[in-house]
């Protein structure tokens, strides 16, 4: 279970695992509370701004079924709702 790191952080578990990763305390926290607020994936990156390749391989790696046939929209709203 993920540490309570207090209002600040959003999603403490995404913090914790950016951390691990390597990622600053600042940086963690930055992409952390954007992913809570759905601005941004895992990556630090916005989903929108990704070519629908990118978000393909994306859906890809986590497994949602029926990615080939989605378009950008519906492929990001399938990445953010897993």
């Amino acid at each position: 279970m993920a540490k309570d790191h207090g209002t600040q952080i959003k999603d403490d578990e995404t913090y914790e695992e950016l951390r691990k990763q390597g990622a600053s305390k600042e940086k963690a926290a930055r992409i952390a509370n954007a992913q809570a607020n759905d601005s941004v994936d895992a990556k630090g990156t916005k989903l929108e701004d990704r070519t629908k390749d990118e978000l393909y391989e994306e859906a890809q790696e986590i497994g949602i079924e029926g990615r080939s046939e989605m378009n950008k929209e519906e492929l990001i709203e399938a990445i953010r709702s897993h």
